[in-house]
């Protein structure tokens, strides 16, 4: 399709592909067997610049607005691999809750790692709080000059390899999530322990475990803004960050659409291409009609997040529409590979195991049509009226 990219934006574009093409893809098939995450190949990750594009420049970082990051995240996830980038691409997002709510000394702290090729990770998910973030456990005691932290962590992007953490916690169960509370840990912080590694159906690239806080000793100096303010970075941390976390829905969907397409063009029925049959054909249109809409979402979210408009229904939106959309194309995909879309050998197995995700990750899609349809509850249908 057709967009009109700036001159530096094409080239971040190229650049991107051109990395994923030699850097990532020759390996993604191998450590997905593996169920692994790849670190030489996040060295070279990091020494292209990719772990520092959102940081603001004072701090070391590249600077780059959303919509130049969601673009190069495009074409680092449709010709690489999505998996690889969740884990990659951790730091900047573990740390935005930090920029949100932080001093200005708890910024430079966290970006220092960031931009030493250090590892991040953000963990609000528990066994049992998951879309229901009021119900966290983890607590956080005040203890003198010190929070004493106890609970578990699930599903932590980075867990494994972060060198800093992002924590939610709860200072007060009984004020819900004005008791949430946000803090930056250090990996070697005692009482902190990483648990099990998770075998995952997808995504198998990034690196996914529990965390374990043992009367956990954080110094009161690395609590993130004031005591039961976490909730509101936590979530004010989702508004920016759906344009990047929803691009790789988008990048999945396209790269099944380009492999189908291939097959469809090479592969022989009754004596003629697969896609000359209007059944295959009008299949192939739709998965493009769907890509196209998800992907001009993801834009318009990222353009208005530069120009400083946060809009919660709308990533919601987004993100809902982007989890669903890219299940039915890479679905559809394996079913116009037949029998061989079932298999290994092909790539369209792995991007539709990939998918599921994008619809449960960073609050469920049945969460999100709450977001929306509370959002709609609250309009002004005034103007309708005679």
């Amino acid at each position: 399709m057709k967009y009109q990219y700036t001159e530096l934006q094409q080239e971040l574009r190229q650049m991107a592909k051109d990395f994923a093409i030699k850097e990532i893809a020759p390996y993604f098939k191998e450590y997905d067997v593996k169920g692994e995450f790849p670190r030489e190949l996040f060295e070279k990750y990091h020494e292209a610049g990719y772990t520092t594009m959102m940081i603001p420049e004072e701090y070391g970082g590249q600077g780059l607005g959303c919509l130049d990051c969601v673009l190069i995240n495009e074409m680092l996830g449709q010709y690489g691999d999505v998996g690889f980038l969740a884990s990659a691409g951790s730091g900047e997002l573990s740390m935005m809750p930090v920029i949100i709510g932080g001093t200005q000394d708890q910024i430079q702290r966290y970006g220092d790692v960031i931009i030493t090729g250090g590892h991040a990770a953000f963990s609000l998910t528990e066994p049992d709080s998951g879309s229901d973030a009021a119900s966290i456990r983890t607590t956080a005691v005040r203890d003198g000059d010190y929070y004493v932290l106890n609970g578990r962590k699930c599903f932590v992007t980075s867990g494994g390899i972060a060198d800093i953490y992002t924590v939610l916690a709860t200072v007060d169960r009984s004020k819900g999530t004005r008791g949430i509370t946000c803090f930056m840990i250090e990996r070697d912080t005692p009482g902190l322990s990483v648990g099990k590694e998770e075998d995952k159906m997808g995504l198998r690239l990034s690196n996914t475990t529990d965390l374990i806080f043992d009367n956990c000793r954080v110094p009161a100096a690395n609590r993130v803004g004031d005591e039961g303010m976490g909730f509101k970075i936590a979530m004010k941390n989702l508004d920016r960050s759906r344009p990047v976390g929803s691009i790789g829905a988008v990048s999945i969907a396209q790269a099944a659409i380009d492999h189908a397409l291939k097959y469809a063009k090479e592969r022989k029925t009754f004596g003629k291409p697969l896609i000359e049959n209007q059944a295959i054909a009008f299949m192939l249109a739709d998965m493009q009609i769907q890509c196209e809409a998800a992907r001009n979402l993801v834009y318009r979210c990222a353009e208005n997040i530069d120009k400083g408009i946060y809009d919660s229904e709308f990533g919601s939106i987004v993100k809902t529409f982007c989890g669903d959309m890219v299940m039915d194309v890479t679905v559809n995909a394996v079913q116009i590979f037949g029998g061989y879309g079932y298999s290994r050998e092909y790539p369209v197995e792995k991007l539709m195991r990939d998918a599921k995700i994008f619809a449960i990750f960073e609050g469920a899609n049945q969460i999100q049509r709450i977001v929306i349809s509370r959002a709609m509850m609250k309009r002004d249908l005034n103007a309708l009226k005679d």
